[in-house]
């Protein structure tokens, strides 16, 4: 997850999601990941208190700055690189368990949370960000 001051995703150079200030969350699917997980990781996005308040601290959450979400699938983010030089994915959830649980994590910020984009699972995708900080916080939901 990041804290951008803007970001866009597109697909063939077609823009499919973008966001002002707020958040950019690449999202991976593990094969035990469940929707709770799913529920987990969109209540710690949307409480999360990573925005400056008036004092420079780090005290207020993207739902306090009425901030977006762009949310975009990346299995990447399982890439097992300890056996050589080539990143292994065995990690990643399968395809389908991994697009049921992106749709559930994008309906339930829908839910709950007036500004979500989100890439298109399973394109190639190019995403652009303006990282505000930079602030980059790997996230873990259990």
């Amino acid at each position: 997850m990041q804290r951008v001051q803007c970001a866009r995703v597109e697909v063939a150079g077609a823009p499919v999601g973008a966001v002002g200030p707020g958040l950019l969350v690449l999202v991976c699917a593990e094969p035990t990941d469940t929707a709770l997980q799913a529920a987990k990781l969109v209540d710690k996005l949307l409480e999360l208190r990573i925005f400056a308040d008036d004092a420079g601290k780090m005290n207020r959450s993207v739902r306090d700055i009425g901030g977006g979400l762009l949310i975009v699938s990346q299995f990447t983010l399982a890439a097992d690189t300890s056996g050589g030089n080539r990143p292994s994915f065995a990690a990643a959830a399968p395809a389908a368990q991994a697009r049921a649980l992106y749709e559930e994590t994008l309906r339930l910020a829908r839910e709950r949370h007036p500004t979500v984009q989100a890439g298109v699972f399973g394109a190639d995708m190019q995403v652009h960000l303006v990282n505000d900080g930079p602030v980059t916080i790997p996230l873990r939901v259990c």
